[in-house]
């Protein structure tokens, strides 16, 4: 596939795509004799799952160290274990803070629908602000 068609495919701009290969959070991507990049399913596997970690809130350094491990082989599967094991462990404690304020929004749409049906406006004044 051509930059052009992956980048339509995976709603990056060319420039990111250049830009993550360049900083090394992609593999290098083939070329084809004249130059061009060549995208092949290995190479979109990569996009997906760069897209997807930084869509998560993975940082790219992360992903960037994630990557070159990978290219070191087989040895370095541990080390690539455990980096993923950590960032896990980040991104479930965002979205157990990511819960609370849900609940805690939740909370309070609750008490203004109940004063929008009621007319008073009635709350836990310890809990709410």
């Amino acid at each position: 596939m051509t930059i052009t068609e992956v980048s339509k495919k995976y709603d990056l701009s060319p420039d990111t795509l250049r830009y993550y290969e360049r900083i090394g959070l992609i593999p290098p991507v083939k070329r084809t004799k004249s130059g061009v990049r060549d995208y092949d399913e290995v190479s979109c596997a990569w996009i997906e799952l760069a897209k997807c970690m930084r869509s998560a809130g993975i940082p790219i350094e992360a992903l960037i160290e994630y990557c070159a491990l990978t290219q070191q082989g087989d040895e370095t599967i541990s080390a690539r274990k455990e980096l993923l094991t950590d960032e896990r462990k980040k991104l479930q404690e965002k979205m157990d803070d990511m819960q609370k304020t849900l609940e805690r929004l939740n909370y309070k749409i609750d008490i203004y629908e109940k004063a929008e049906v009621t007319g008073v406006l009635s709350w836990d004044k310890e809990k709410d602000v």
